[in-house]
């Protein structure tokens, strides 16, 4: 399709070609264009069956004839191959088993015939059509001269689609489905009203592309009151879209007409459906709901209107209950075991007490998740992991030894928050990233700057030049410090490269690079050595939105505007992996804990969850009502939390595929999502100057799941989104863009200052 759409057929894709013709015969046996008379019925008698098979047959001709003229000898052969027709010249043979290669027809035996006659048939049937004002097909053609009076004009039987039934009755077909759907019983009533946007979306396009302006604001101003306030935004678009030269190159629209909207429906609701417009012979509304719409059919009782409204909301209706049944290894990888060596402090407090303590018992409580392999944890060399080095295992001790005296939290013991607030901010500040260690602090800017920041007395540094380099003792222990230039001591420094604002940026988790993405369509990877930039990845076409390191470093992902997420490596320019499949705006990316997965969240309202190793989409969540734009996992990798523009949090297990939890209270966008060192506490920082603290144990110890609800999808959420609510913090007037727990668990945010 993609072919004709450009307006020029390519030599290529010839089986697109031949899908095509095959829809457009079999799809719409009474159309015109095809030489059969409009008031053929579908399930006609043999008179009419026979003339189908002698329109497939000039159909099949014309194609192999446009085929030879324009020298795509090779399609043609594999068409003529796949018809069963023998590959003689001059078509001076046709059969009626090129039906069986187009999906139909497959009974009729082959018949010899001449070519020229035949063509100049299938010439008659498009000049009646023409003359009898044929309705124009959707896909954009450029008209083929041909050579002689007898050849076809090959475009029109190549019509991707054109107008089913009169413009006039589409009200009517829709205002007698509302009648019936609104007189079912209360159970299936529900379930049958998912139809409804779907089919008004389409049949208003249709109506539009048809050039049935004034009937398509009509259909839309009486009927678009009817649909879900959450479908608001996509019919504010909609709205806009009142001529077919409007349609053109609106990728919203593009999708839709693309991909196929998913309804999750029950057995007996959907028989409901099926009869009722058998019995009306209501063939426009049943043809739309077969060719665009995806019926997830389960056994069970019908879904209640709460249950429906908690999934529905995205671009694309929502996901198929085969999306969400991969196997997912959500569980932690095993830690490499370090000892932890005593610090002097501790030895003195033992020897004061006269009775000293082991510290290896406070090891194991800290190391005990990588005691045992986790039963749900992928295999250690399931993906290529950097092996750890000095420092790394330094960094392990350093975290360890915070870890016990890290600050237990719960409902009766909250954290302590210190917020930094970004002053003066007139660059406009659009990212924020703590590392790990909470040294160091990082802001992206809409100028195209990236600044660091030391929040500790440890100023930042640069490396000497090469000069005062080569007088430096390489074998002395403290090499590392040695190389530092103390006359470049600062408190912050600016890093240059970008030519549009920064949208997203991540440090590594050695600290020793930043990453940052930016509105011109790269990523750079810079030296927090050097403070000067290393690389930049190119490999996205438009503006990126988010990137992120791996927890282990090493890999990172990025998304955009391009509505791909891209897995890179540092020392490969080019990705290794491409995740597409999201029918908008990459907004979010998060790696998951054990670095298998990746999550993204998207502007078409739902979440992915990819798989590092081989690509493919294991999970696919909705129910968000806006675009996303933040992601969180839980330390221990079970559960994932996520923030949109509606103002909600809502709470995914990942095992089950399922919807657990919904988190209400932010009046705007959320922005911030953090779990805390232990996963006991989640924080949220929103576009309503408010940081607010939820309890994740008992929301997440509440939860029963089965394998009836992960199958059928009857999620009861429990309405306790107060009894969860821990805190909420107003700040001055700054909105929340970054929320980050120290070791020790003191939450830090950040964001700049908005008078």
């Amino acid at each position: 399709m993609a072919a004709v759409q450009d307006g020029s057929i390519e030599p290529e894709p010839e089986n697109e070609i031949k899908t095509e013709t095959s829809n457009e015969v079999l799809g719409n046996p009474g159309d015109a264009s095809g030489g059969v008379p409009p008031t053929a019925p579908v399930a006609a008698e043999k008179p009419a069956a026979a003339a189908t098979d002698s329109t497939e047959r000039q159909t099949l001709l014309a194609v192999l004839q446009f085929l030879k003229k324009s020298k795509l000898f090779e399609s043609e052969e594999i068409l003529r191959r796949e018809a069963g027709l023998l590959n003689e010249i001059g078509d001076s043979q046709g059969s009626g088993a090129g039906g069986a290669a187009l999906g139909g027809g497959g009974g009729a035996e082959p018949e010899s015939g001449d070519a020229s006659s035949l063509l100049s048939r299938v010439a008659g049937a498009v000049a009646t059509a023409q003359s009898a004002n044929a309705t124009p097909a959707p896909a954009k053609v450029t008209p083929v001269v041909t050579g002689g009076d007898d050849q076809p004009d090959v475009n029109v039987v190549l019509a991707a689609y054109s107008q089913q039934g009169d413009p006039v009755l589409y009200p009517v077909y829709y205002s007698g489905l509302k009648r019936f759907i609104d007189s079912v019983l209360d159970c299936h009533r529900a379930e049958l009203s998912q139809v409804f946007y779907p089919l008004f979306v389409h049949m208003y396009l249709e109506l539009v592309y048809n050039q049935y302006e004034k009937e398509a604001k009509a259909f839309f101003d009486k009927f678009h009151g009817d649909q879900e306030c959450y479908y608001k935004d996509d019919l504010r678009i909609l709205s806009g879209l009142t001529k077919k030269e409007h349609m053109k190159g609106n990728e919203t629209l593009l999708d839709f007409r693309t991909s196929k909207f998913v309804l999750r429906i029950s057995r007996d609701s959907y028989q409901l459906l099926k009869r009722h417009l058998q019995e009306r012979q209501n063939n426009q509304i049943w043809n739309i709901i077969q060719e665009h719409l995806y019926i997830d059919i389960f056994d069970g009782m019908p879904r209640s209107k709460g249950q429906i409204d908690s999934m529905s909301g995205s671009l694309a209706g929502e996901a198929k209950r085969e999306a969400n049944k991969a196997k997912v290894f959500y569980g932690l990888l095993k830690e490499p075991e370090i000892e932890v060596p005593l610090d002097d402090e501790d030895e003195e407090a033992e020897n004061e007490e006269g009775k000293p303590k082991k510290k290896k018992p406070k090891k194991d409580s800290t190391g005990s998740k990588s005691k045992k392999q986790d039963p749900n944890a992928p295999q250690q060399s399931r993906i290529p992991l950097p092996e750890l080095k000095d420092s790394d295992k330094l960094d392990k001790i350093m975290n360890m030894k915070e870890a016990t005296k890290r600050v237990r939290l719960g409902p009766e013991s909250l954290p302590s928050i210190c917020f930094y607030t970004f002053l003066n901010a007139y660059q406009g500040l659009t990212a924020v990233d703590f590392t790990d260690d909470s040294s160091l602090v990082a802001g992206g800017f809409a100028d195209s700057t990236v600044r660091v920041w030391s929040v500790t007395p440890k100023k930042l540094r640069g490396v000497k030049t090469a000069g005062d380099l080569s007088l430096i003792d390489k074998d002395s222990d403290d090499v590392l410090e040695r190389i530092m230039d103390e006359k470049t001591a600062s408190e912050s420094k600016n890093l240059y490269g970008h030519s549009g604002p920064v949208y997203g940026i991540s440090f590594s988790p050695d600290r020793n690079y930043l990453l940052s993405c930016s509105e011109d369509a790269t990523v750079r990877l810079w030296s927090l050595q050097t403070f000067t930039c290393l690389v930049g990845y190119k490999g996205h076409n438009y503006p990126v939105w988010d990137t992120q390191f791996s927890p282990y470093g090493y890999y990172f992902i990025s998304g955009g505007h391009d509505r791909v997420a891209r897995l890179w490596a540092t020392d490969h320019y080019q990705p290794l992996r491409i995740f597409s499949g999201h029918l908008a705006d990459i907004t979010c990316t998060r790696f998951h804990p054990n670095s298998n997965y990746v999550a993204t969240g998207s502007a078409d309202r739902t979440i992915r969850l990819w798989d590092v190793l081989n690509g493919n989409c294991v999970r696919i969540f909705t129910g968000h009502k806006g675009p996303i734009h933040c992601l969180a996992f839980s330390p221990n990798g079970k559960f994932l939390a996520s923030g949109a523009t509606d103002g909600r949090v809502l709470l995914w297990d990942i095992g089950h595929g399922l919807m657990i939890g919904e988190l209400k209270g932010h009046t705007d966008t959320v922005y911030a999502l953090k779990f805390s060192r232990d996963g006991e506490i989640l924080a949220s920082g929103s576009m309503d100057n408010t940081v607010r603290l939820w309890d994740a144990t008992k929301a997440f110890d509440d939860i029963e799941t089965d394998d009836f609800t992960a199958a059928t999808g009857h999620i009861t959420l429990p309405e306790n989104s107060q009894e969860l609510l821990l805190g909420s913090y107003m700040t001055k007037s700054t909105p929340v863009i970054h929320l980050h727990f120290t070791r020790r668990n003191l939450l830090l945010g950040a964001g700049a200052y908005n008078p």
